[in-house]
């Protein structure tokens, strides 16, 4: 079994996000990963072709699910359809998963692509609502376990859990 682990970029200090930052998460579980050479980092959005600094985006009329049945968009706060870059960046993410035969990711919450239990409701005005992003709905879809940042102790179980 693979020990390997999918990881939003942003989370380990790459500066992928919108606003052209990070959000680095100093954490011993992450730290160990790291020295064991265990985490393989994605950026789904920037995989999908959009820049950094970008605007942000956020999914209209529905989640992650319905973005990729083409039932809802991705649009950023200017009102571009970014929709084709968000499924392209899952897709890649997926490829990546599956080249490393990896089966759980630690991804950013809340994010349009990232996001595994919230995202947010596409008003722009910073409200969340249950549903998970493009790429972690797909990721999920294809049997990968997805955690956010906040939940590293239940990814470490996990991944114990995996490794025997």
């Amino acid at each position: 079994m693979s020990k390997k682990i999918l990881i939003s970029s942003c989370l380990i200090g790459e500066n992928v996000r919108f606003d052209g930052r990070n959000k680095f998460i100093n954490h011993s579980i992450i730290e160990q990963w790291q020295q064991e050479e265990c985490l393989i980092a994605v950026c789904p959005e920037v995989a999908g072709g959009l820049g950094v600094p970008r605007e942000p985006c956020e999914i209209i009329a529905g989640t992650g699910i319905q973005v990729l049945q083409r039932q809802a968009r991705v649009v950023s706060k200017s009102g571009f359809d970014h929709t084709d870059n968000f499924i392209s960046g899952a897709h890649f993410a997926l490829e990546l998963a599956q080249q490393h035969s990896i089966k759980m990711a630690i991804l950013k919450k809340n994010s349009p692509s990232c996001g595994n239990h919230q995202i947010y409701d596409g008003t722009f005005s910073g409200t969340a609502i249950a549903g998970a992003g493009v790429a972690a709905a797909l990721l999920q879809e294809n049997g990968i376990c997805v955690f956010n940042e906040t939940e590293l102790e239940q990814a470490k179980q996990y991944h114990t859990q995996l490794a025997e």
